[in-house]
């Protein structure tokens, strides 16, 4: 009896240990400035600190090797849109039928909504975005001629330097808070994105109808509008003095962002640096072409990783490394062909962007959504690796928690203990998500629900998740989903299935139609 006492005993304090120990982690240090580097399309094996591929990212690697490198970090989403939704709003994206891919669409998240950027704001930061925005703009047709809103300031955000969907898309222009810079009022921007468009009457060249014009060849969705050579989602007109040039944009968006460092480095500040690179259209600068030896794709990771390594010399400069916690992660998982001919398969060779994971962009396999994520904060968070589950929807929980505020959001949990320090667990569920599909990950087992549809889809050659059947992977003993477990492990499926529908409801079984990006 004795015995048990003391051991019951011994318990109570290593709990209570642990339980002040991060109450002083987050007592004991001051608020720090918040800098998220997001990119676009890069895979868990495009990152070299996770020895899984063949491309090196040296400035990354700094931040991963000096920092937390989690092993299970996710995006909530397979796809853009949906993503940068979950991480602003620390909401899933399959709760708002909105949160889905944008082409020139309106606003996906209202306004009212409580953001990342709103709650830093009311703690005293001053909050800006560099880069891809892909969250909608306006409430109707846009007006890209005189003031858009709303749109990032709207929801939270001071400053936005941006480009208002992707780089494959039009219009092909910045637009800084709300104005699209450069723009000659004699020669206003008209877009359109149907598909049957009266373009055509404008007597503008598209890549589906002057191919000999583009430097760039497309081979699926990307024959629209002809801007700088390249062939284009969507159709426009006009804005001459605004566009943009693609090889110029990193540098350009380095530029804006280290200019609001700059500018902001005597405040507490928020920087949601949003990179463009790897998506398509793959275009590096001259400087880094043909560096990599694995064509654009690879040339433009390396264009990313001197920026980010650009950014980090920076904060340097302005000594602000000491106090500054930088998220460096990806919306979602890698893709080789997205829509043009830029040898992204044929020029490889050995390196693997999807980490030994099955899928990629677009899939409910773990390559969609497992993407590299990385906390640093010198002399704060120490070097080391975690293998707990976090997902980009709970950084808004977990920055408020950092610096002092009580918000939590409705999905997101608060792992700012394990974000600072390394301890405390991590989530133990999670819902994934691929354009508008949901499968289910508890613990070391992954669970996806049948979904009608063709397993793969030949324009990116990448598995879907589609089956008449349920899938159940144990993904510690496999973690590239081969094995099907639903006939030896039939308990374990029906526990999975009952908790899913408990979280996410019935209807599982109506995705929409793939919208490739």
């Amino acid at each position: 009896m004795k015995l048990l006492k003391f051991l019951f005993f011994s318990i109570f304090l290593i709990l209570l240990g642990c339980s002040k120990n991060q109450k002083n982690i987050l007592s004991n240090i001051s608020k720090p400035n918040i800098l998220i580097i997001y990119l676009d399309d890069l895979g868990y094996g495009d990152v070299s600190a996770y020895n899984k591929g063949k491309i090196q990212t040296p400035n990354i690697d700094k931040l991963a090797n000096n920092g937390l490198k989690f092993t299970n970090g996710y995006s909530s989403s397979a796809t853009c849109s949906p993503s940068r939704y979950a991480l602003l709003t620390g909401k899933y994206p399959w709760r708002n039928p909105n949160a889905k891919i944008i082409t020139g669409g309106s606003l996906i998240i209202d306004t009212t909504e409580v953001t990342l950027p709103k709650v830093l704001n009311s703690n005293g930061y001053y909050s800006g975005i560099v880069g891809k925005w892909h969250l909608g703009l306006g409430n109707t047709k846009i007006n890209y001629n005189s003031l858009i809103s709303p749109g990032p300031n709207q929801v939270g955000f001071n400053y936005s330097y941006i480009m208002a969907d992707t780089q494959d898309r039009v219009p092909c222009v910045y637009i800084e808070n709300g104005k699209v810079v450069n723009l000659d009022d004699d020669d206003p921007i008209e877009v359109n994105f149907a598909v049957n468009s009266n373009f055509d009457d404008y007597n503008l060249p598209t890549g589906l109808n002057n191919p000999e014009l583009t430097n760039m060849k497309w081979h699926h969705g990307h024959n629209g509008s002809i801007i700088n050579g390249v062939p284009r989602i969507g159709y426009m007109k006009g804005g001459e003095n605004a566009l943009w040039s693609d090889i110029d944009m990193a540098d350009h968006f380095l530029k804006k962002a280290n200019e609001f460092l700059e500018e902001n480095k005597e405040n507490n500040f928020f920087l949601f640096y949003s990179l463009q690179q790897p998506h398509v259209p793959r275009t590096p600068h001259p400087r880094f072409e043909g560096l990599s030896g694995m064509g654009p794709r690879g040339d433009v990771i390396l264009e990313a990783d001197w920026c980010i390594g650009q950014i980090y010399k920076t904060l340097e400069k302005l000594d602000l490394l000491k106090n500054t916690l930088i998220i460096l992660s990806s919306d979602n998982g890698p893709v080789l062909n997205d829509g043009y001919y830029d040898n992204a398969v044929e020029l490889l060779g050995d390196h693997d962007p999807f980490g030994g994971l099955r899928g990629g962009k677009y899939s409910l396999f773990e390559a969609g959504t497992k993407v590299p994520f990385i906390a640093y904060w010198k002399n704060t968070i120490q070097s080391g690796v975690s293998n707990e589950i976090i997902s980009q929807i709970d950084l808004l929980s977990s920055i408020s928690s950092i610096v002092g505020d009580k918000f939590r959001s409705k999905d997101g949990q608060d792992l700012s203990n394990l974000i600072l320090n390394n301890q405390g667990n991590g989530r133990k569920e999670l819902i994934i998500e691929a354009t508008t599909r949901t499968a289910f990950r508890s613990g070391d087992w992954v669970m996806i629900p049948p979904y009608n549809g063709v397993p793969v889809n030949k324009n990116v050659n990448i598995e879907l998740g589609n089956s008449n059947e349920y899938k159940l992977f144990n993904i510690k003993n496999d973690p590239s989903q081969r094995v099907n477990l639903i006939k030896v492990n039939n308990i374990q499926l029906q526990k999975m299935i009952k908790r899913y529908k408990s979280i996410i409801g019935d209807d599982i079984n109506s995705p929409e139609k793939l919208i490739l990006e």
